[in-house]
């Protein structure tokens, strides 16, 4: 389900903004509407949202991104196009409307925290509460609650000024979740904050998201952010969204020139997952078939090594063709005494950083699972070096022209099919 829905949408600023948009979708550009006192902030925008992912909005300063964010919690009336949060259309909503979605649908995290200095930590976590007309007592335990999920438990009584910049964010974060809304919007939340306690912050709100399934449109400027956070991620340039898809494909198919600019210096290791490079194993053997049905799968393949999965094809280990022909030639009828039970594994979220570290010590292929410990693929030493020797060079469409790359279905991944 998506939980925003945006449909060539835009927001002209000046005089006449309706002839504004008549014009941009005539083919004038925005440099073009400024000479006639006209700024376009937000240029023909489509995407979704879906129910429960973090969706990143990345762009530099001027981009359209925070007038994005502004009109999906009605802050700002969209020019012309079509918004909807949970199927309600925001245009059309009057200001009754508007403000019983903010209480009910959608809480905002602020860049400079936006607390009341005067009102302690707990005070300001259940501000929205109170607002909303919540019993006291109702409020100040869903505020505690809040507190406690951001790691401020003991807080409550403190002042806001007791606190440090990252402390006051989670104070923040904490009147979001007390407010009890499917959606979160954050504008540029992190960005005031020092690096170890923005990673610190982005560390939290991922655990967050996890535990709860709160929708997330997360503002920021910063691209080692949006890799980090986003499920997917929307690049903005003057006004327009250019492409949308996951950190990985964004990496490795920008869509144009200006997305091949700003990602060219990111650390791969730290964006591509083994389950972005993972190929399917040539074959797997059953945890109960003995060493001559291995030998032939692995002459038919010609291969060297196999894993062994059980039933329900989760990972038992593996055999390797040496051990393989010896208990053939002694005549075993199972796979106890070869089987290799140490194998290394590696999650299909894992960041090739991880990766790596595990290759260093193992020649061998690593086995990728799935968090129920299935086999989903395999990392072969040279499929890791290719990956991170793959070059720079990609196809790069019309800069003009907004892209979204979809995002493969996960049941195209075949734990029975997979390179070693």
């Amino acid at each position: 389900m998506n939980a925003i829905v945006a449909r060539e949408t835009y927001k002209v600023f000046g005089k006449r903004p309706e002839r504004g948009v008549a014009r941009l979708r005539e083919g004038a550009t925005r440099e073009e509407l400024r000479k006639e006192g006209i700024t376009a902030a937000v240029i023909d925008a489509s995407f979704d949202v879906r129910e429960g992912e973090i969706f990143v909005v990345m762009g530099l300063s001027g981009s359209g991104k925070s007038t994005l964010i502004r009109m999906v919690n009605g802050l700002l009336e969209p020019t012309a196009g079509e918004l909807r949060v949970y199927g309600d259309d925001v245009v059309t909503m009057d200001q009754d409307q508007l403000r019983r979605m903010r209480r009910e649908k959608v809480s905002m995290v602020f860049q400079h925290f936006a607390l009341f200095p005067h009102r302690t930590v707990g005070e300001n976590a259940a501000y929205g509460l109170h607002i909303q007309g919540i019993d006291k007592s109702d409020g100040e335990r869903r505020a505690k609650e809040a507190l406690r999920l951001v790691g401020l438990k003991g807080w409550e009584d403190s002042l806001p000024g007791q606190l440090s910049g990252g402390m006051r964010q989670r104070v923040g974060l904490a009147r979001a979740l007390a407010a009890g809304t499917n959606i979160m919007l954050m504008d540029e939340a992190f960005s005031a904050l020092d690096p170890l306690i923005k990673r610190e912050m982005q560390d939290q709100l991922v655990e967050l998201q996890h535990k709860l399934g709160k929708t997330i449109l997360f503002i920021t400027h910063d691209l080692n952010e949006a890799m980090r956070l986003g499920d997917r991620i929307a690049m903005m340039r003057d006004g327009r969204i250019v492409q949308i898809g996951t950190a990985e494909q964004i990496l490795n198919n920008p869509a144009n020139d200006y997305v091949a600019q700003f990602v060219q210096d990111v650390d791969r290791t730290r964006v591509l997952t083994a389950g972005a490079i993972m190929t399917p194993p040539v074959a797997v053997v059953g945890s109960e078939q003995g060493p001559r049905a291995v030998h032939k799968l692995m002459r038919d393949h010609q291969t060297a090594r196999l894993f062994v999965v059980n039933r329900d094809r989760t990972l038992r280990g593996a055999v390797d063709e040496e051990a393989t022909v010896a208990a053939v030639r002694d005549g075993a009828q199972t796979l106890d005494g070869i089987l290799d039970d140490q194998v290394v594994s590696v999650p299909a979220q894992a960041h090739l950083s991880e990766v790596l570290a595990l290759s260093a010590n193992s020649p061998k292929a690593l086995a990728v699972v799935d968090d129920e410990r299935r086999l989903v693929g395999v990392v072969a030493r040279v499929t890791l070096l290719q990956a991170l020797a793959q070059s720079s060079a990609h196809h790069h469409p019309d800069p003009g022209q907004r892209t979204e790359v979809q995002v493969p279905e996960s049941d195209r991944v075949r734990a029975e099919v997979a390179p070693l």
